[in-house]
């Protein structure tokens, strides 16, 4: 079993619902996500950490999310917006480190914050975390209206930067305009990738098909 990054198309198109998702179909997988805007402490279950915690069977208390979200922010910006709020910034060598232990531990999930060009640094962007690290993607997008267009943008963004995308996670949006077979058909078209249809009541068991 590998390690993959998950990135996505954009913000809330489904990261930490599909990552979950895999981490319950497959248990010898671990997660991290290392940086996370929008944190407040006295949410911290139903946090994306606290939910990656609990798809892992691990209560989400403070040490737990801080071990696998060392850098939170309360401000839902990009994290260098975020950062910047609390008059902070990101080391981006301590972020690589951190990622690096981790993955040296045994096959592991990286789930970023935002989509794939979100600003980390002023001059670093996720695709450039995710090309430092070396691992191939799980991109997660929606079917909503216009997912097509930032599905195949972003493909070709970290295509171009010759970063390996492993599967396209096609998360149901809700009030999609077509059904979900219809926009995978048209993805399938484009992309040299394998398109991942998710329901919205996907569990464990629909997760197990997308081998790893």
């Amino acid at each position: 079993m590998n390690s993959y990054f998950v990135t996505a198309t954009g913000t809330d198109i489904g990261k930490t619902f599909c990552t979950a998702g895999l981490l319950r179909a497959n248990p010898t997988l671990s997660a991290i996500k290392p940086l996370l805007s929008g944190y407040e402490e006295e949410q911290a279950e139903s946090s994306d950490s606290g939910q990656l915690l609990a798809a892992m069977g691990r209560e989400a208390t403070g040490a737990n999310i801080s071990a696998i979200t060392p850098w939170r922010y309360k401000a839902p910006l990009s994290p260098d917006m975020a950062a910047a709020r609390e008059g902070q910034s990101i080391d981006y060598a301590a972020l690589l480190g951190f990622c690096r232990a981790e993955l040296a531990k045994g096959p592991t999930l990286i789930e970023g914050a935002g989509g794939a060009a979100v600003p980390l640094t002023p001059t670093k962007l996720t695709v450039d975390w995710i090309a430092d690290l070396g691992l191939p993607v799980l991109l997660v997008t929606g079917s909503y209206l216009g997912g097509i267009s930032h599905c195949i943008t972003t493909a070709e963004f970290l295509l171009r930067r010759h970063i390996s995308i492993h599967a396209v996670l096609l998360n149901e949006s809700p009030q999609a305009p077509v059904p979900e077979a219809q926009t995978q058909a048209t993805l399938e078209r484009y992309l040299p990738c394998r398109i991942f249809p998710v329901r919205r009541d996907a569990g464990a068991e629909d997760f197990r098909t997308l081998a790893l």
